[in-house]
């Protein structure tokens, strides 16, 4: 079991999906006067480790479940591989979600219950977006929880225990954030449509069809375009966050790909590329915040 196994069964082109909600959520502390740097930091791991669960435990249970086979087109998959056992990538989840659960103790301390509230909503969301009774991800709500847990709820909740105040402005910040997060998810889930709908998992690219799955793509890119310019004209937002609608200019590369492709190949590089553009977005967005205090 060696570490490049366990970096490929932790994904890391997915992590800016962790870290873009904390920088955006800390930006804005920082633009009311409320920053902290270790809250921020503790946000940021706790944040990461529960995307890191999510992956191992979609990386195991789409494999107990039958989902994961010879014939997907994704990146590795460790257990599906034989790269790591079905037990040691079932035990590394258990693993980060405690970890990440001791670093939200830290942060119930600094932010009270309500911090409780917001972790065990997300630790349970996390093995239940491939996991239970009732696996969001197999019945079209993995993008809901997406935009949800890696949008508003980690940009808000970052800035709670940073400022001590919930923030509209925090769920418009998060808002774009969680809509590039989606686009990742529904990158990932145009890929491999074909694949899931046979292994019974209706996704909701299963559900929605090619085609329309395209321009649900095109609409988060819209949605987090529009963030920026809303938060200028509702919350007096500094002009330089525009330069995070501006980032979007290099989502132009991954929507060419996911509008023209034909084989399902052809979307694996917009995965990457759709990531990268969160991550400048995120950047952009919480630096033009910051530092216009």
């Amino acid at each position: 079991m060696s570490l490049r196994n366990w970096v490929l069964a932790a994904r890391p082109k997915t992590l800016t999906a962790a870290a873009a909600p904390v920088v955006a959520g800390t930006g804005l502390a920082a633009f009311h006067g409320g920053a902290s740097t270790l809250p921020a930091l503790a946000a940021l791991v706790g944040a990461l480790l529960i995307q890191v669960a999510t992956n191992l435990a979609n990386d195991y249970y789409d494999f107990v479940r039958g989902a994961d086979t010879a014939e997907r087109v994704g990146p590795v998959r460790v257990t599906q591989t034989g790269l790591l056992t079905p037990r040691a990538v079932h035990q590394g989840m258990m693993a980060a979600l405690f970890a990440a659960l001791l670093v939200g103790v830290y942060l119930v301390w600094i932010g009270g219950w309500s911090i409780v509230v917001m972790g065990l909503a997300s630790l349970t969301a996390a093995v239940g977006y491939t996991a239970g009774p009732f696996p969001l991800a197999y019945h079209g709500l993995g993008d809901v929880f997406v935009f949800v847990f890696f949008g508003p709820v980690a940009t808000a909740g970052t800035y709670y225990v940073q400022a001590l105040s919930f923030s509209a402005e925090a769920v418009l910040a998060g808002a774009g954030v969680g809509a590039l997060s989606t686009a990742i998810l529904v990158v990932n889930n145009l890929r491999d449509r074909t694949t899931d709908e046979r292994a019974g998992k209706r996704t909701l690219a299963v559900r929605l069809g090619a085609s329309a799955t395209r321009l649900q793509y095109l609409l988060l890119l819209a949605t987090g375009a529009a963030v920026p310019p809303l938060g200028v004209a509702l919350f007096g937002w500094p002009p330089a966050t525009l330069s995070a609608s501006l980032a979007l200019g290099l989502a132009s590369v991954p929507a060419r790909r996911v509008l023209a492709h034909r084989d399902p190949r052809e979307l694996l590089p917009a995965l990457g590329e759709t990531a990268r553009v969160l991550a400048v977005y995120g950047l952009m967005l919480g630096s033009a915040l910051a530092l216009t205090r």
